[in-house]
């Protein structure tokens, strides 16, 4: 989202941000960054006076719940306002690989047809635009989901080139030490890849390596996270990363044995920028890194996994390749100048033809008529609701 912000500042758009989330300590100050911020409510007509004031020519939702909630109140108050729906991934499919791993079985394509799928391809043919950061997304929502391409743009990680000087100052094989994990422990797949190093992957690590230890960093851990925290194991439960460039970057290995989820991973993006080979699986890489090779070892079998991670900590060689390896994946594959420029043609071409692109995705205005009306009128009773129980 931030880079989403940057970009749209850098071609002269002024921007509010609004959230019905409350306020942490570790939110990004917008103040700092030219940005006016808003509170808004859920289920409340405040909505309605603060959008109709603002007049938007641009609004952008973050995840598809965030349509469903407001899309309707931004379609009628502010109807010639451009919508757009910043998916960051897609849910369905990270909840239908979640359903699959549960029940022990491979990911059928028959698992993505559910509820959650209804709800969030409605999302995206109500939207004038979907933001997709996954090729593979791409391609499941136009041959599986058949969602007109007009109607998607593949947009991923919009990064800054790796320069000489980055390189420079990455810390060397010699000058880094022990193993990391990173990612918010109230998103699923980062929490099962905890448990399955604990249990299994770390073990075999340790076994070989009695003196490595195994940071493990993320946000909200709960008392089942801590109570993994050992020791004498080297399984370290670090909590929260005051900054997580900075101890990606000090970190030897990045492991990520991730086994269900979808979109980009930005910690492997993160591994990558700090010159930190990484250890990931199939699910973890997908689409990741084009055809080139990836900096450290893809495998799904934890006995390899494990493996490789010991090669790969242990021999230097082999580790300065792999730490040149993830270069060229973010120069060539995430290059922040050639995606700005195709969202800002995108977002122009549709802005100059609006009327014609709503028409030809006539199948959209019927869901907008229709599956808009149940959560328009879902939330006008909880606001009758809430006023009959207002003092």
């Amino acid at each position: 989202m931030m880079q989403l912000i940057e970009v749209l500042q850098s071609e002269g758009w002024d921007i509010t941000y609004a959230s019905a989330a409350s306020k942490s300590s570790f939110a990004v100050d917008l103040e700092d960054t030219g940005i006016e911020s808003a509170q808004i409510k859920l289920n409340d007509p405040s909505f309605d006076e603060f959008i109709k004031e603002l007049t938007p020519d641009l609004v952008v939702f973050d995840r598809f719940m965030t349509e469903e909630q407001f899309g309707w109140r931004v379609a009628e108050n502010c109807p010639e306002a451009l919508r757009i729906l910043d998916t960051e991934d897609l849910h369905c499919l990270r909840g239908a690989r979640h359903q699959a791993f549960k029940e022990n079985r491979d990911f059928q394509e028959s698992d993505l047809f559910n509820d959650l799928a209804k709800r969030e391809i409605a999302s995206i043919l109500r939207c004038d635009l979907s933001l997709i950061i996954s090729s593979f997304e791409m391609k499941l929502l136009k041959d599986v989901f058949r969602v007109d391409e007009s109607l998607l743009l593949y947009l991923p990680f919009l990064l800054k080139s790796i320069s000489k000087n980055d390189v420079n100052n990455w810390e060397s094989c010699d000058n880094r030490d022990h193993f990391i994990s990173i990612g918010n422990f109230l998103h699923e797949p980062n929490w099962n890849a905890v448990l399955y190093l604990k249990k299994v992957i770390w073990p075999m690590i340790r076994k070989q390596l009695p003196e490595a230890e195994l940071h493990i960093y993320g946000a909200y851990p709960s008392q089942k996270v801590e109570q993994l925290h050992n020791t004498k194991e080297g399984f370290l439960v670090k909590g929260r990363a005051e900054d997580a460039r900075e101890v990606v970057g000090k970190a030897r290995v990045l492991l990520a044995p991730i086994r269900f989820g979808a979109g980009l991973k930005g910690k492997l993006i993160e591994a990558m920028q700090c010159g930190t080979p990484s250890l990931t699986t199939t699910i973890g890489a997908e689409v990741m890194h084009g055809d080139l090779p990836w900096p450290g070892f893809i495998t799904d079998d934890p006995d390899d996994f494990a493996e490789r991670a010991v090669k790969i900590y242990t021999k230097k060689k082999l580790w300065d390749k792999a730490q040149k390896a993830g270069i060229p994946i973010i120069n060539q594959l995430y290059d922040k100048e050639v995606f700005k420029e195709l969202l800002i043609e995108k977002v122009e071409e549709i802005r100059e033809n609006l009327n014609q692109h709503r028409q030809q995705n006539f199948i959209g205005e019927i869901l907008k008529h229709h599956t808009a009306a149940s959560t328009k009128y879902m939330s006008k009773w909880i606001e009758a609701k809430n006023d009959h129980n207002t003092p």
